[in-house]
Parts: C-alpha cells; structure tokens; sequence
C-alpha cells in the first residue's frame, strides 16, 4: 500500500555530564582539577533518500532517538559524542510540527534536515577553575536533546503527470510508455494509489511520469480519491490531460477535470498540459478537440491498447519537459534544497551542576514542577540533596 503521511517522534540525545576530577600522581598529591566534559548528544536528522518512493518503511507513530553522550572522566578525558539517528524519507517529503506549521521541505536527493539537535555537553570541573576557586567540586550536567512531534507528507517529484477522469486509460499509458507496471483493468479506480515511471529516451535522458487516481467532480472538496492525491501534481511541470476519446464530449470532459485542479489551488490550473485522446483504436474517425486554450501545448490522439502515437507522446513529454539546466535547485524556488522556518531555541536560564554532595541550580531556577523533572533527568534521586543559592533541600 502506498503511503504520503507518517506521524512520529523524534528525541535528540542528552549531552553528557561533566567530570568531577583532581590530578593525583605519585608526587603531586593535591594537584588541580583535570574533570573532562561530557559529549554532545546525537541529533535526529531526515535525508532525502532517492531509492524510496513512499513513506512505507515509517511505522505509525514511530519514536526516534538519538544516543546520549558520554560522560567526562578524569585527565582531562572528553566524553565521546551521541550517535547520530538517520531517518531516511523519500524526495520530495515536507515536515510539518506539531502546529501544522512547515519546517522542512526535502526536495533534492540527499537533503538533510536536522529535526531534533542533542542536548549540550556538560563541562567538567576544570572548566570552572579561577585564581580564586582553585579546586571548584562540581562540574556541569548535560542538556536534554530537543524533542519533537512531527508529520510527514510525500509529495511527488515528478516531470510530468497524468490527469483524467477514471477509467481514461491513464495506467495503460504509463505501462506503455515508462518501466513502471501499474494494475490495469476496465473498471473505475482501478488506480487507488500514485504510481512513478521512468520513460527513457535514445540518448540518455529521462523523464519521471506519475499516475494518480482518476478524478471526479467535487474532487477538490474530498469527493472520491483525488483530494487524498491531488497534492502530488503539484511539483509536475507538466501535466498530461488524458481524455477517453470513446466517450465523446471532449470538450465537457476537460472541463469537469479543470474545474477540479482550479478549485484545490496550487497553481494547478495554470501549468502547461498536454491533451491525450486515448482509445482512438475504438473510433472510425480521428476525434476533434476544438477548445482553444492559451495552456496547451499540444494534443495527441493515441491508443495505449494498440500502441499507437506512443512515441508521439514520448517526444512531447521531452521536447516540453524541462531541460537539465532549468532544474537547477537555485532557479525553481519550490524544489529547495530544505527550508528551515523554525527559530533556533533559547537558551534556559538556568543550569544544573554536580556536586560532591548532590546537585546545585545555578542561575534562574524555573517553576517546581520543571525543576524536579529538571534534576531527575540529570540522574538525581529521592533524598538527594539540591542547593539553590543560599537554601538546600532534599530532592523528594
């Protein structure tokens, strides 16, 4: 089954905490602080991968977290870094919050979005010698990695995409003209999901050519299956309006179509098409297509059963697809590399410290709540002791 959405979570990894830690050699035996920090945590990251074609290989609401980073240890030992969590989607997935709002867009192979940064590393006690604090006891506790509830929606990249009303032929079409193998039958809807084809040409180049679900009057209102899909004609630059030639009324049939891609938005009404009468193998005469509009290009009369006029239409699919140089990530501002909306997070006002004797709150102490949940997550437990400023406690 093909899928466009996914839900999941994403949880970067905490930073490590800072070491508390004295020099003591043979001979040195009150020598300084040499507490090594603790290592970042392990971001969550998206990449655009070109091997996959759907969200499919996502569980619903599956949780993604990044490694915690180890912590200092003494002679000035650093902590090793969290590993990275790679979350592999497919070309073209945008990332949405938890508002809805977008925060990335994937559209070039290998773009790489940071969904979840890991926590801040803690920094040892050395780092907090001064010549008048010569031997500080304490060391800093890493950061809580961020965390997020994302959706997922595919929209597919496309060069060219076939539209129509069910059952105009579209499947047979992209079978006859690209190595995709859609199902195919004489019956409505027998395409319930999109389809991507690969059409080649003699000298090297291709075109990529999707087959969405046949679409019906009040489609853009989520009657039917087009609205479910109606998204992923969007980044097509050109569509290809297959017509049932059989049926007759040409004409009305665009139109009904038309309406529909005017009616959802996205500028769907006003990308070039091509205009392809199928199943002229059914007719005793050519069909006529008399409606003048400044938007298409081109209309070809073919049969997908008979294989008739389909090099007609692989060449128009080449000669009015885009050329490599006009697909340049710099000149079409809706393929970006990734689009970064969100505002980089501030930093908490306060931070937890490791004692010899439990954990001191430097800085501006947040709320209760915050604050227990706050020292539990840097490892403190019921009875410990918790200084903040003049007064000390015990963590309950």
């Amino acid at each position: 089954m093909f899928h466009d959405r996914a839900r999941i979570h994403v949880q970067a990894g905490r930073g490590g905490d800072g070491a508390i830690s004295f020099r003591r050699e043979k001979y040195v035996p009150k020598g300084g602080p040499d507490g090594g920090d603790g290592g970042r945590g392990g971001d969550v990251a998206l990449v655009a991968d070109p091997r996959l074609r759907d969200l499919s290989s996502i569980r619903p609401g599956q949780r993604f977290r990044g490694a915690r980073g180890e912590h200092g240890r003494g002679r000035q030992q650093e902590g090793a870094t969290g590993g990275d969590v790679e979350v592999h989607v497919p070309v073209g997935t945008q990332v949405f919050d938890g508002a809805g709002a977008i925060v990335a867009d994937l559209a070039t192979p290998g773009a790489r979005y940071v969904a979840a940064h890991g926590g801040a590393s803690g920094r040892g006690n050395r780092r907090f010698a001064t010549p008048t604090r010569r031997t500080p006891r304490f060391a800093e506790t890493g950061l809580p990695g961020e965390e997020a509830e994302l959706e997922l929606r595919l929209k597919l990249l496309a060069d060219a995409a076939l539209v129509g009303l069910p059952n105009a032929g579209k499947s047979s079409l992209l079978a006859r003209i690209s190595n995709a193998r859609p199902k195919v039958a004489d019956y409505p809807f027998t395409t319930l999901a999109p389809v991507l084809g690969t059409v080649n040409a003699a000298d090297g180049r291709q075109r990529t050519v999707a087959d969405v679900p046949g679409l019906i009057e009040g489609a853009s209102r989520g009657v039917g299956l087009g609205h479910e899909f109606l998204a992923h004609l969007e980044r097509a630059r050109v569509l290809v309006h297959v017509i049932d030639a059989a049926e007759g009324a040409h004409e009305d049939r665009f139109g009904v179509v038309d309406r529909e891609l005017g009616a959802y938005g996205a500028g769907l009404d006003e990308r070039p098409q091509v205009v392809v009468l199928n199943k002229v193998d059914l007719l005793a005469e050519p069909p006529s297509f008399e409606l003048d509009d400044p938007r298409i290009l081109r209309v070809l009369r073919l049969s997908a059963a008979t294989g008739a006029g389909m090099d007609d239409l692989r060449r128009a699919l080449f000669e009015l697809g885009p050329e490599e140089e006009d697909t340049a990530v710099a000149d079409v501002p809706e393929l970006v590399d990734f689009l970064v909306y969100r505002p980089a997070p501030s930093r908490r006002p306060f931070r937890i410290l490791r004692t010899e004797r439990g954990f001191r709150v430097a800085g501006t102490p947040p709320s209760d709540e915050e604050l227990e949940a706050a020292l539990k997550a840097a490892g403190a437990k019921p009875g410990a002791e918790v200084d903040i400023g003049d007064e000390t406690f015990e963590l309950s």
